[in-house]
């Protein structure tokens, strides 16, 4: 029973600090691999989708390729073919033609984008 008393005190205050170091370095280097890239990729697309305008080509996350000819806060209109409009909710909007061609490409390829 002794035995059980002597190793409660033996523990230092120290040993404690000591055994979060892993713990907050594995989330330094989660923030700055995963979590920082993903955000900064986050303010870029809310930037693109703030400047799109009438006559943009763009393309959609269900793959729609079109042509801008109205937008609101929340919808944009997309011309898809000729005298054919689509409303696109504006977040579903992922990008030019060029950039996603040029990102698909990337990928396809294996080298990813810089």
């Amino acid at each position: 029973m002794t035995g059980i008393a002597y190793a409660a005190n033996g523990a230092s205050p120290q040993g404690g600090i000591i055994s979060f170091v892993p713990l907050i370095l594995i989330f330094v280097i989660f923030y700055f691999l995963l979590i920082r890239p993903q955000q900064k990729k986050a303010k870029e697309h809310q930037a693109y989708l703030s400047n799109l305008k009438k006559g943009d080509s763009v393309v959609t996350s269900g793959g729609l390729h079109g042509q801008i000819t109205g937008l609101t806060d929340t919808v944009v209109t997309l011309e898809i073919a000729e005298n054919i409009r689509v409303k696109v909710s504006r977040q579903h909007i992922l990008g030019s033609k060029a950039t996603v061609t040029a990102d698909n490409e990337a990928a396809a390829s294996g080298k990813g984008k810089k």
